[in-house]
């Protein structure tokens, strides 16, 4: 189901606003503005380009490079005031705004991108532009701490799902409707923050906690500068958090989660999947209680079974001992989710462990260290079945990465649009099951944001 909204001409623009914050930076010192600016100067692009996301959600295109070009004209600056600060947006997207005002909703995740991509500078500054893998935690820790995400005295309660962007009708309301019996359940959900199945379950999670009075509920949305145009905040998101790159943002979705449901996408889901069963393959989290969840609806189970038999042929016959796959019956699996959270409770008493972080889960420096899916570091890596089941997960999920950064990212367009696809070197047996497995996503429309038909960016080459 494409979420986007379909307008009879491109949308209308604002040609000034301005807006103050209301929950972040509200109250700051006069040397925190100081730093603010200084640190807005650097990262303005970047910052321009998140705003120019959030404001866009359920814009009239998905093609990034379109939504780029139409609002080529759109400037920030930033006021300091003697009350704190203000933001000046020239030329911004008009239905972010009702009658003038800009949506509440829109407002807050404005100045969660400030907040976050400033934070995230001054801490790599104070470590000469590197973190290395012992800080790793630290940092998203950190940013999870200084966004109001980690919190003491919560029980274990949080789900994070998975799945894709632009989905058919049946699988967003399956997942929607999951989200509304774990909500009834006050359960509180986590997603990527965009549409399709992330929008779903938290849409379904709100009307359970609207049902039984639940004032707090808590819809959690983690993203990173590099996708967030492609996936713009969903303004059911109201807590949200932008971590520095996708292996962050990975780590903070399985640091924060006490289960995980993932349902139907494509590359990017694919990545996540083989991120987290790279982490529950390593022997260091073999007593680590992270339940792992494939859910879909009866139409969509076919998705799951050709998953389920691309994961064995690679990884073995052992990693369906990492997750269970569940077909239909939403009100079925959010009772075992509600019993799980009381497992994992008594579980993190035993450890000593957080709720509401998970500190005891490894993840090995691979998996921390940001991949950068330029065409020679796609074209050097090593799939092959002869490698170890973690290696070759984490492998996989680097080419699903370049995969995700080729379809959607712009600067990953434009490196295909320069160079030509990525070149993947594999093993014959690896290369006809990511063939087969891929040639799927293409055939069910899994593969391209976008209505235009699918021109792959990377090619497969047997070894």
């Amino acid at each position: 189901m494409n979420q986007s909204i379909e307008y009879p001409q491109q949308p209308a623009k604002i040609a000034r606003a301005y807006i103050r914050p209301s929950q972040s930076l509200q109250l700051l010192s006069r040397q925190e503005i100081g730093s603010l600016m200084e640190s807005t100067k650097s990262t303005y692009q970047l910052f321009r380009r998140c705003v120019l996301a959030i404001l866009s959600a359920n814009a009239f295109t998905d093609d990034v490079q379109a939504l780029i070009d139409h609002f080529d004209d759109f400037k920030i600056r930033l006021v300091v005031q003697s009350r704190g600060i203000r933001l000046d947006l020239y030329n911004a997207p008009a239905h972010a705004f009702v009658d003038g005002v800009m949506i509440k909703a829109l407002r807050y995740q404005v100045f969660s991108a400030l907040r976050d991509i400033v934070f995230a500078k001054q801490v790599f500054d104070q470590n000469d532009q590197q973190v290395y893998s012992a800080q790793t935690t630290d940092l998203v820790f950190s940013i999870l701490r200084h966004a109001n995400i980690v919190r003491s005295g919560v029980r274990p309660n949080l789900v994070v799902c998975w799945g894709g962007h632009s989905i058919p009708r049946h699988e967003y309301d399956f997942c929607k409707e999951l989200g509304y019996q774990l909500g009834l359940r006050g359960i509180d959900i986590a997603t990527g923050s965009g549409p399709g199945a992330m929008k779903g379950p938290m849409k379904g999670a709100a009307v359970g906690h609207n049902k039984q009075q639940l004032e707090h509920g808590r819809y959690i949305g983690i993203t990173e500068p590099g996708i967030i145009a492609a996936e713009s905040p969903n303004m059911l998101v109201n807590e949200l958090v932008i971590l520095p790159d996708i292996e962050k943002r990975l780590e903070a979705f399985v640091r924060l989660a006490h289960v995980l449901v993932v349902f139907p996408g494509g590359p990017g889901t694919a990545e996540e999947i083989l991120y987290i069963l790279s982490l529950k393959m390593q022997p260091e989290n073999a007593d680590i209680l992270l339940p792992l969840y494939f859910a879909a609806d009866h139409d969509s189970a076919d998705y799951f079974y050709q998953l389920d038999q691309f994961l064995v042929s690679c990884l073995g016959e052992q990693v369906r001992q990492h997750y269970s796959l569940h077909i239909g019956e939403p009100i079925d699996l959010a009772k075992r989710i509600k019993n799980d959270m009381y497992d994992i409770k008594r579980a993190r008493n035993q450890r000593a462990d957080a709720y509401t972080f998970n500190w005891d889960l490894f993840i090995p420096e691979s998996l921390q260290q940001a991949f950068s899916p330029t065409h020679e570091n796609m074209s050097l890596l090593q799939l092959s079945k002869s490698m170890p089941v973690a290696d070759l997960a984490c492998n996989l999920r680097a080419a699903f990465s370049g995969i995700v950064a080729g379809n959607v990212k712009p600067w990953g367009v434009a490196a295909i649009q320069q160079h030509g696809p990525f070149r993947l070197h594999a093993d014959s047996h690896i290369a006809e099951q990511l063939n087969r497995l891929l040639q799927q996503f293409v055939k069910q429309g899994r593969m391209s944001l976008s209505n235009k038909q699918y021109q792959p960016c990377f090619e497969l080459v047997a070894s």
